[in-house]
């Protein structure tokens, strides 16, 4: 599978990596897309000289804080419509759900946290927009978040891809350990959750 992604990114280039991140990040039929998937290899081809690094890092940090702002515009402008909305191809309310418990109970840090937390990534700035969170608010969490996202896995890829040796072997178990570290904070949500729910 890692080759797959790794052949489509070198596909898709800059411009492919950006509008990715940039769907992902806030347009809610974007939630699908992968994420720190794609941010590490990209990182990792990096290293090995198909993308410059810098540029790369720009655009994944531009891409995150962009797509969340536009997010929040949505959010503030139809997100209440869609907590009635039904279920489609392109949207499942349980996602926009879970996302909205995380606002409630994080407020604003839903934000940094979302960003590594699959699903409710993209979720998180519409709801945001739609609990109509300050803009000036917004956009300090937004920066922070999309900073330590965008930059962070890129470079973990980056790094990775300079310091161990034949890395290129271990990229599937390193993704699937960067898959499972993000789907772990809301399966143990769900768990507590239920959890709490049996006591109540």
């Amino acid at each position: 599978m890692h080759f797959d992604l790794v052949e489509l990114i070198k596909a898709i280039g800059y411009i492919g990596v950006f509008l990715i991140v940039f769907a992902e990040s806030g347009l809610f039929f974007g939630f699908f897309l992968p994420g720190d998937s794609l941010l590490f290899t990209a990182g990792f081809l990096a290293s090995q000289g198909f993308f410059s690094f810098p540029v790369l890092a720009l655009l994944c940090v531009v891409a995150a804080i962009l797509g969340d702002s536009v997010g929040y515009a949505f959010g503030k402008r139809v997100g209440k419509a869609l907590f009635n909305r039904p279920d489609s191809r392109f949207f499942k309310r349980d996602h926009l759900l879970r996302a909205h418990g995380f606002y409630e109970k994080h407020g604003g840090k839903t934000l940094i946290i979302a960003r590594f937390m699959p699903l409710v990534r993209t979720f998180a700035p519409i709801v945001a927009g739609t609990a109509e969170m300050t803009y000036r608010k917004f956009l300090a969490f937004n920066i922070i978040g999309g900073l330590l996202w965008g930059l962070g896995i890129t470079t973990l890829g980056y790094v990775l891809g300079n310091t161990v040796p034949n890395i290129d072997k271990y990229i599937i178990p390193v993704l699937a350990i960067i898959i499972f570290i993000s789907i772990l904070p809301p399966v143990l949500h769900v768990i507590h959750r239920r959890h709490a729910d049996r006591k109540s």
